[in-house]
């Protein structure tokens, strides 16, 4: 059992994330079972070589090539195209991100992961245990450099609609026309517009929290608005009906 470290992190639309932190436990086993893994994939590759009789000196080289790509590549593979997830970390729950909740890329993944590799040398293994202990937001020596945290899932969360990432419908021509935004503030319309622009780029929870706060916040200031609108695409209507009544 892990206590919940959580970390709030201010966003530019002026909104609050909350993030949980995760503890050196999960962390610990998620790579473990990556380990575990890429040592079944160099087996396999070691049988393919064996098989296929490719020995020799170039058989060596391309041996030695994929061997080290399988390592040093594996854990930036997966958190560039996999939502900053391993497998490892899927079946733990937890997940990479930046600093801000967003993904990562592919140069904030190399940083981490070359220190990940320099850490696991005995002189550093102890160091980079010690560094998630006592930093206050659990990060190793690679989350230093690279600015990035290891986050917690929200599994089994009550909040669907807050963590879907499917786009929101079209705006429907006339269907935001009759609200009342009046009561909406230019620093408010400024916000949403600052959400909207950079949603793609958030990881999906973040992503769905930030535009939960922002709609529970604005929803009482906009009369007529139907229920079980989502959070997404009442914020895309908002804006509408908003950037309407400027030029009326």
């Amino acid at each position: 059992m892990e206590y919940e470290d959580r970390i709030q992190i201010a966003t530019p639309e002026g909104v609050d994330l909350e993030l949980t932190l995760a503890g050196v436990g999960s962390r610990f086993a998620a790579a473990l079972l990556d380990f575990l893994i890429q040592i079944a994939l160099l087996v396999a590759l070691v049988v393919a070589f064996v098989v296929s009789d490719a020995r020799g000196g170039w058989g060596s080289a391309l041996f030695a090539l994929l061997a080290f790509l399988l390592f040093a590549g594996y854990d930036v593979l997966f958190e560039v195209f996999a939502s900053g997830r391993t497998p490892g970390k899927r079946l733990n729950g937890i997940r990479v991100v930046r600093m801000d909740g967003s993904p990562v890329r592919v140069l904030t993944s190399a940083v981490r992961n070359i220190l990940r590799l320099i850490a696991l040398l005995p002189a550093f293994s102890l160091v980079g245990i010690v560094s998630i202990l006592v930093t206050s937001r659990n990060q190793r020596l690679g989350d230093l450099a690279a600015g990035t945290l290891i986050v917690r899932e929200r599994l089994g969360s009550s909040r669907p609609q807050a963590l879907t990432t499917e786009a929101p419908r079209p705006i429907p021509a006339g269907d935001w026309e009759g609200w009342d935004v009046g009561g909406v503030t230019n620093e408010e319309l400024v916000a949403v517009r600052r959400f909207l622009e950079r949603r793609h780029e958030l990881e999906p929870e973040a992503r769905g929290q930030l535009a939960e706060e922002l709609a529970a916040g604005l929803r009482p200031k906009v009369p007529g608005v139907a229920d079980g609108l989502p959070h997404e695409t009442f914020l895309l209507r908002l804006a509408a009906a908003k950037e309407q009544r400027g030029r009326a």
